[in-house]
């Protein structure tokens, strides 16, 4: 079974583009889906984090404070490799979990967001880089978040710079035009692999 990377920049269209191969039939895993659940109350990063940022980090419905914490660890990199000591590893050996447990297929997508960041790469076969114009992924992660540009910039100044990505992908996904664009690139890639693996 072939694993392939699927990453990008904050706002480059990760989700939409795992969706596209959803519908095409393919077994996405999501490690922000993972991490998410792993940070529910209850859940077993929960209570490292907290022990480790204090019960200010707790919103009042009892949940983890998601808005708080993304602005402490995208300003202060001792706090954000302090969460990520805390979910990495756990996050690594659920995306194990979840490969071991998936039907036989072709091949599967793993949608990782830090993949070069979290030196993740070494559980993919090939990776697909989803790219767009940095205008345009501040202009769709301001209409999606509600964040400020300054915010948006910050994130980005803390993930792999744009030429790292490309240099290290098998395979481009440009997102700066349409949906439909997109769809069929995704479909291109889709034969590509099923090919590779027959």
């Amino acid at each position: 079974m072939l694993k392939i990377g699927l990453t990008g920049g904050i706002g480059s269209g990760k989700s939409t583009a795992a969706d596209i191969f959803s519908s095409l039939g393919v077994t996405i895993i999501d490690a922000d889906l993972i991490a998410h659940q792993l940070t529910l109350s209850g859940n077993e990063c929960f209570s490292k984090i907290i022990h480790e940022f204090g019960n200010s980090f707790i919103t009042s419905d009892g949940e983890l404070d998601r808005k708080k914490m993304a602005e402490t660890v995208f300003s202060d990199l001792s706090k954000k490799s302090a969460l990520e000591n805390i979910l990495h590893p756990i996050v690594r050996q659920r995306i194990l979990h979840e490969i071991a447990l998936t039907p036989d297929s072709p091949y599967i997508v793993l949608s990782i967001p830090l993949l070069f960041e979290s030196n993740f790469t070494d559980l993919v076969d090939r990776i697909i880089v989803i790219d767009a114009d940095d205008d345009i992924r501040i202009r769709r992660t301001s209409q999606r978040d509600g964040r400020s540009e300054a915010q948006i910039q910050r994130i980005m100044d803390n993930q792999v710079d744009r030429q790292t990505r490309l240099e290290q992908a098998n395979d481009i996904l440009e997102n700066n035009g349409e949906l439909e664009d997109l769809r069929a690139s995704i479909y291109n890639l889709h034969k590509k692999y099923l090919n590779m693996t027959s």
